[in-house]
């Protein structure tokens, strides 16, 4: 398997692309800061373990959102120009997942 480069790589991401991201992410901390407060003041743990997985469900969707954009975009103007590389990156990527 050949060394992943894939941190040496950017992504340009257009506006829209990057607000819808990055509103998904600020719900996200809100999510967390809510978590937080609910420790605080002493919430019941069902009612956290519930609010903990609404987070897990939430970071997972940005995930697939986010992997679904790198193969149509990323993956495919790679493999276009015959970088063939990027195909080890993407068993990596999955086996990361899988974990």
């Amino acid at each position: 398997m050949k060394e992943n480069k894939c941190c040496n790589k950017k992504t340009k991401r257009g506006i829209d692309e990057k607000k819808l991201i990055t509103n998904r992410l600020n719900r996200i901390s809100g999510q967390i800061s809510g978590i937080k407060k609910m420790i605080e003041n002493d919430v019941y743990c069902n009612d956290v373990l519930i609010q903990l997985k609404a987070v897990e469900s939430s970071i997972q969707s940005l995930s697939n959102h986010i992997l679904e954009n790198h193969l149509y975009n990323c993956v495919t103007r790679d493999l276009e120009n015959g970088e063939l590389d990027t195909i080890d990156e993407l068993i990596s990527l999955f086996k990361r997942f899988n974990k």
